[in-house]
């Protein structure tokens, strides 16, 4: 049965995180971030109160991709995203489930930054951390652990924002989810990573032994299948069988570019290793223009959408132009995520299949990467993209005590190794079983005095505010 809140505080904060290595997708280069970081109080109705938590990385240049901006300029538009939502979710005073206080604020959520030229994505991102972090709470005041609550739909979870779906599928889908024991790690190849020999892609050291690969694309067609030939050619000496998925971040200006690519793979020999393991092809177009072009003979290669999904209509309007799936990041809100895959699921009933993916941003040791591998657990997502860890050396700059404290709690997920607690890969898989304890997928806290307050972002100033 749903229980009813009502929010009490919502505080944020933020820790830098310096990369061990760049990490080169679409026309960014990242080699450090800032983690932000979540902690509300609610009450909930009758039971009393409970703190709860989520984090996410400040991704710049993903949620608003435009080149008039710059880097620092999208990380504000994410903080302005989490302050609007703040008073938002503050504001309504009364109890609801906790799905009824996302779906009365992500409306005003999304006018609100429409009006500082703040796109749907990023307008997202405030309501899916806060709404993590009241899940969390929600969860450890009931004593029960993410799989179970959803799995009896504890946050009221239903069909008010859809125009597709009823509750009663919506029902269903929950009460059949079984929590994945394993899930596959796909790795992660960024554009500036290397491909051949020690330290390249078929090296153990630096793949975690994964049978699953994702590979960034950069838009030209020509040197993306020069270097998937590359890629290819050395995935072939591994001793295993493997997949691999491709991602563009939008980098293919049209159909007729992304065209270009799948015809190389179609007909090249030197891409067979690539082509005849494909799964998918992820977002290649920029959302814009894929929102208003069909795919046609293209749907052949399973394309699915991740920047373009803005919104609750997001997926059954790819769906028309014959994209087959959509991607799974908590960072763009879990209750849309389960909607997809009570989709996807349906879909596939009626001669799909359809598909939900799991791909991370970047997610960081400790609550982040936790709560977006519990989703994917709960969702059916049997691989999912992991950077995190390759990118980042363990727990980074987080506090040792901190990191030990995650590693205790959760001795199937972390690893001590090379002086650092880091993310425990099992035959190239994550564990979920310490992910069943009370609260949302963990069962510490950050160290909260041991951070910095969110930065307040710079407001940009818009030119007819400027005359």
């Amino acid at each position: 049965m749903p229980l009813r809140l009502t929010v009490r505080d919502i505080a944020f904060f933020e820790r830098p995180v310096i990369f061990a290595r760049p990490f080169r997708f679409g026309a960014v280069t990242m080699s450090a971030a800032t983690q932000m970081f979540v902690r509300v109080e609610i009450e909930v109705e009758g039971k009393g109160r409970a703190t709860g938590a989520s984090a996410e990385l400040l991704a710049p240049k993903w949620f608003d991709k435009r080149p008039e901006l710059t880097p620092d300029e999208t990380i504000d538009e994410l903080r302005r995203s989490l302050l609007i939502a703040r008073g938002l979710y503050l504001a309504n005073k009364g109890f609801d489930t906790a799905f009824g206080l996302h779906a009365a604020c992500i409306g005003a959520q999304v006018a609100a930054c429409a009006k500082e030229d703040i796109p749907p994505l990023a307008a997202a991102f405030g309501p899916a951390e806060i709404d993590k972090a009241i899940l969390d709470a929600l969860l450890r005041v009931a004593g029960v652990s993410f799989f179970d609550g959803m799995t009896a739909n504890i946050v009221g979870l239903d069909a008010r924002l859809l125009l597709d779906l009823d509750v009663s599928a919506i029902a269903r889908f929950l009460a059949t989810r079984k929590r994945l024991e394993r899930v596959a790690v796909r790795h992660t190849v960024g554009m500036d990573d290397r491909i051949e020999g020690e330290g390249g892609v078929a090296d153990p050291k630096e793949n975690s032994g994964a049978r699953y690969f994702k590979l960034k694309l950069n838009g030209d067609p020509v040197h993306d299948a020069a270097r998937l030939a590359g890629i290819g050619k050395e995935l072939a000496t591994l001793p295993y069988a493997i997949k691999v998925t491709l991602d563009a971040n939008e980098q293919y200006a049209d159909l007729a570019a992304l065209n270009a690519l799948v015809d190389r793979l179609d007909h090249d020999v030197a891409l067979a290793p690539i082509a005849s393991n494909l799964l998918y092809i992820e977002q290649p177009m920029p959302r814009d223009i894929t929102k208003t072009s069909p795919l046609g003979r293209l749907a052949a290669r399973n394309i699915i959408i991740d920047e373009a999904d803005d919104s609750y209509d997001a997926f059954p309007a790819a769906r028309a132009l014959g994209y087959r799936g959509i991607s799974s990041k908590s960072c763009k809100g879990l209750y849309k995520s389960i909607i997809n895959a009570t989709r996807a699921a349906a879909w596939s009933g009626d001669g799909g299949p359809y598909f939900v993916s799991g791909e991370d941003l970047t997610c960081q040791a400790g609550l982040a990467v936790q709560q977006d591998l519990a989703l994917g657990a709960l969702i059916g997502v049997t691989h999912a993209e992991r950077n995190g860890h390759h990118y980042v050396d363990g727990f980074a700059e987080t506090p040792a005590s901190e990191a030990d404290a995650f590693l205790a709690a959760h001795p199937d997920l972390y690893t001590r190794a090379g002086g650092k607690v880091r993310l425990a890969i099992h035959d190239g898989d994550l564990l979920t079983g310490s992910l069943i304890a009370p609260g949302f997928a963990s069962s510490v806290h950050p160290d909260w005095p041991t951070m910095q307050p969110l930065q307040r972002p710079t407001q940009r100033v818009f030119q007819e505010q400027a005359l």
